[in-house]
């Protein structure tokens, strides 16, 4: 199991979402590891992804405590890949979220024959899985399923604000920051890829999809017109 599983969406929604992680196991191949999971987010920025991440310490865009609030109409949103990579200190779970199957494939294939004894997962739709070991000359060895939401969903925030906030497995994006995002994009106040570097700072583990998150935002915006 994995907290990259409960996104929710349809497979289709999944279509510009793959998640593809390294991590390793206490006591048997967790020394000397650090150098292989940077290698790991060195060999994906060549890939051309759209975040990286590291389980302790945050993805390419991270709040600041120097910040103040007039500061984000003017606030730096490039991801900054190096901060990721040279702030792995530690053995954890390395991440590189892909917003298309070709780059996911890919990337796939390098880490295949790079072989660096890490354990290699990806998440996205299960038909997109398929495809992407199929690419890389593997067979799937196993498959996890979120069984999703159970009880009185009917109290649940719309389908748009789901899928924005379960894209942080561990649920540091709240439903109601991603609500705000929403209905800031749609009176004007915010663009969604300015709304997205907001959302993707409180996902603690790199997880977060920009691009997905995007077109969710982008999608809810044309509706409302």
């Amino acid at each position: 199991m994995t907290n990259t599983l409960h996104r929710a969406g349809d497979a289709d929604s999944f279509s510009d979402d793959y998640i593809v992680f390294a991590m390793c196991s206490r006591g048997r191949n967790d020394e000397n590891s650090v150098p292989k999971l940077r290698r790991f987010l060195e060999m994906a920025r060549g890939f051309h992804p759209v975040n990286l991440g590291d389980a302790r310490h945050g993805g390419a865009l991270r709040p600041s405590k120097s910040m103040n609030p007039f500061s984000h109409w003017k606030r730096n949103m490039k991801p900054d890949f190096d901060a990721v990579i040279s702030g792995l200190d530690t053995p954890t779970t390395a991440a590189a979220v892909f917003d298309n199957r070709v780059a996911a494939e890919d990337f796939l294939k390098a880490v295949r024959e790079a072989d660096l004894g890490l354990s290699v997962n990806i998440s996205t739709s299960v038909d997109g899985a398929d495809q992407c070991c199929h690419a890389a000359g593997i067979n799937r060895h196993s498959v996890g399923y979120s069984l999703g939401f159970e009880g009185k969903t009917e109290h649940l925030p719309n389908s748009d604000v789901v899928m924005l906030s379960t894209m942080c497995g561990h649920g540091m994006v709240s439903s109601s920051l991603a609500k705000k995002m929403i209905d800031w994009v749609k009176e004007g106040r915010r663009t969604p890829e300015q709304a997205v570097t907001y959302l993707a700072r409180f996902c603690s583990c790199g997880i977060f999809n920009p691009s997905r998150a995007c077109r969710i935002l982008e999608v809810a915006r044309k509706r409302t017109k």
